[in-house]
């Protein structure tokens, strides 16, 4: 599906979306589409208690209602609001029949490592099937590295080196958190690992969509035909937010052979996609 959007063919795309639910036993309907995208619009907008209201107002709630419900609570992510994720999770198959799937799974995953309870996170994958617990082993991973704890980091990490044995995320993860903690030759250690075993970490991209056309950058992208105006943008921003006190955080590198510095940071994938989207719509309006 992300190969047909990015050559501009949403039609297949979404011939495709289509086929995949109707495999998995889910007939899309108009409200489910427009009430799944409404509830992800408020939680977005910072209103959990509208996105809540727009779910309870959806007469037979489908998957894709359920799956917007529980990563709302997931992106908020705060502490009074886990138990009520855990009420809508487990609604699913109590009162309306619905097994989750692996992702929400990890989404209540993300809900409890986003409050800091790891522990209570691990506890919950524990009993899951191994086709499970692989998701949910991998938002743990990231939970970790958000809160900084090394320890079940590395604990997470080599589960789904065994699990996951092909999957490089897993690997650069771990190194970046390592490189966090000034632990370099532990990063570096990591980073050969991966390279013995034939992994390389794909370069990571960002895209929008302006007027039905995607643009897709890279981090220090230029090779757009607006890239004068881009960076220009880029640098007001740059001004602006230090301004209001922005401290980039550039205090180790991400390995030895690399830095990870402020340019870096200023031009990643998805600043150079915001900065393009700012200009985009300041031309549309003047």
């Amino acid at each position: 599906m992300t190969g047909f959007v990015r050559n501009d063919k949403f039609g297949e795309a979404c011939r495709y979306f289509l086929l995949f639910m109707r495999s998995q036993g889910v007939i899309p309907s108009e409200v489910s589409y427009i009430g799944s995208a409404l509830i992800m619009m408020y939680a977005k907008c910072g209103s959990l208690a509208d996105a809540t209201r727009a779910f309870q107002e959806i007469e037979g709630q489908t998957v894709v209602c359920w799956s917007a419900m529980i990563t709302a609570f997931q992106q908020h992510g705060h502490a009074e609001r886990v138990d009520e994720g855990f009420l809508y999770f487990n609604s699913m198959s109590k009162d309306f029949g619905i097994n989750p799937r692996h992702e929400h799974y990890a989404c209540m995953v993300d809900l409890l490592g986003r409050t800091g309870q790891l522990d209570e996170a691990e506890k919950f994958i524990v009993p899951m099937s191994i086709e499970v617990a692989v998701t949910a082993w991998g938002a743990l991973l990231g939970a970790c590295a958000n809160h900084g704890n090394l320890k079940m980091g590395r604990e997470v990490a080599d589960r789904l080196f065994e699990l996951q044995p092909d999957n490089p995320a897993n690997y650069v993860l771990l190194s970046n958190m390592h490189s966090r903690e000034g632990r370099l030759k532990e990063a570096d250690e990591v980073r050969r690992l991966m390279s013995v075993n034939g992994l390389k970490n794909d370069l990571g991209c960002s895209w929008v969509d302006i007027k039905n056309m995607t643009f897709v950058f890279t981090a220090r992208d230029r090779s757009h035909p607006m890239t004068g105006e881009i960076y220009e943008i880029l640098g007001r921003l740059e001004e602006l937010v230090k301004k209001k006190g922005y401290v980039p955080q550039v205090r180790f590198p991400v390995n030895s052979i690399g830095d990870y510095k402020e340019r870096d940071l200023w031009y990643h994938s998805e600043r150079l996609t915001l900065a393009f989207a700012l200009v985009s719509y300041s031309m549309a309006i003047t």
